[in-house]
């Protein structure tokens, strides 16, 4: 068997990490007498890293990221020095995710919400994890356009098994009516399930407004996502904080 059917064979066999270096890796055995173990070894573990690579770029591809370039080396912590760092990479190890707890920031306009939501996104998906974003809006919009489908029961399954989904932009734009019973589906669906990363520009105390007043949604979606964290950024210049508030139990 020659070199060329010999990439045609691992190519067969589903090897093409393997065939597609196996001319240069034979070349290298030759000039530095590598033992037939260690060409093996480097032959496999080309094939591991294009696979790991292919891997990540596809779930890359599906989580549909805004800014796919947004990560946690780029993103500015100088801009407020007092920031909680550790907070920030302890979410960054995606623990949370393994435990099923949620994730709520919330913060004015223009304070990097959404590229840390991402950032963390992207990590997530270097720990091995299945990420979906999506914009509010644009989740609310593929739900309506699912339901014209007759597909809405396989994209709510969808939705309630992905171990990380990030609903970016709560607030900023005006949601139909069905918003606070959709959002409250999506969100019970998952709770205790799956891990949902949301951000928001607007307090929890303004979200009955923002979903027609439904008050009891409102509170229900907040009380789902158990304001495990809180994203403050105050435009002052004051620091960026994370909380860890308590919900209330009602009196009975």
């Amino acid at each position: 068997m020659n070199l060329i059917e010999l990439e045609r064979s691992l190519r067969q066999l589903r090897l093409g990490g393997m065939a597609t270096v196996l001319e240069t890796r034979l070349r290298q055995a030759q000039s530095e007498a590598m033992a037939p173990i260690d060409l093996i070894a480097s032959l496999v573990t080309d094939e591991l890293t294009r696979r790991s690579d292919r891997l990540l770029d596809r779930r890359r591809k599906q989580a549909a990221f805004r800014d796919p370039q947004r990560t946690l080396d780029n993103f500015d912590f100088t801009f407020n020095p007092k920031m909680n760092r550790s907070l920030v990479f302890d979410l960054a190890t995606s623990a949370f995710i393994g435990k099923r707890e949620d994730a709520l920031f919330l913060g004015p306009g223009g304070t990097r919400k959404s590229h840390l939501a991402q950032a963390i996104g992207q990590a997530a998906i270097h720990q091995g994890y299945r990420v979906m974003y999506r914009e509010t809006h644009v989740l609310l919009d593929d739900l309506a356009e699912a339901v014209a489908e007759g597909t809405r029961k396989e994209f709510m399954e969808s939705l309630t098994v992905v171990p990380l989904l990030i609903i970016d932009d709560f607030g900023m734009r005006k949601l139909p009516l069905t918003a606070a019973e959709d959002l409250l589906e999506i969100v019970m669906r998952r709770y205790e399930r799956a891990s949902t990363l949301l951000t928001s520009n607007r307090p929890v105390e303004d979200w009955g407004k923002l979903l027609g007043d439904v008050r009891c949604c409102c509170r229900n979606v907040a009380m789902r996502l158990s304001l495990k964290q809180f994203f403050k950024n105050e435009r002052s210049g004051r620091s960026l904080l994370f909380h860890r508030p308590t919900v209330r139990k009602r009196s009975h």
